[in-house]
């Protein structure tokens, strides 16, 4: 019975070791992170929403929030035509733009209290999405598929993203 327990504090502490060196992510234990708690505003980096849709009329549509040399962006692309796959040709509009520190900041507040997961692939889903990635300095590659904490925010986030590219 000791060495059971033993055995069993020996690998808690091992695991221990590796979070705190670094080896093991802060989520390493978790099956999901949270947005403000373990992954922390000012550590995001980008965010892609991404829905494509093969009914007929096909739609397309893509919003990124990315940080780069200091600055804080915004960029949307609608593809429309009449077929599917649609491909970059088929983009009607497109753009890119600097955000305020108050875009940013409502950008990032949309996203409180969402999860991220470890990413994965849906190939079979035939899901139309959105399709939503995080990124952020910590992430080490893994930690990627985002989920809005409800319908409303996922609603007033594509509000934002909306008003963000009428203006350009």
């Amino acid at each position: 019975m000791i060495g059971v327990i033993g055995g069993a504090v020996l690998l808690g502490l091992a695991a221990l070791v590796l979070r705190l060196t670094g080896v093991l992510g802060p989520g390493a234990a978790k099956a999901e992170l949270t947005v403000g708690t373990d992954v922390k505003a000012e550590e995001i980096t980008e965010f892609w929403y991404t829905l494509s849709a093969s009914t007929y009329p096909p739609r397309y549509q893509r919003y990124r929030f990315y940080a780069e040399e200091g600055r804080r962006c915004f960029y949307h692309e609608k593809r429309e035509g009449d077929h599917w796959p649609l491909r970059e040709a088929d983009i009607t509009v497109a753009g890119t733009r600097e955000l305020t520190q108050a875009e940013w900041a409502s950008f990032l507040g949309l996203l409180r209290d969402g999860t991220v997961r470890k990413r994965a692939e849906h190939p079979e889903d035939g899901d139309p999405g959105p399709w939503l990635y995080l990124y952020w300095t910590g992430d080490r590659g893994q930690w990627q598929e985002y989920a809005f904490p409800s319908l409303q925010a996922r609603s007033a986030f594509e509000e934002l993203c909306a008003a963000l590219a009428e203006e350009g």
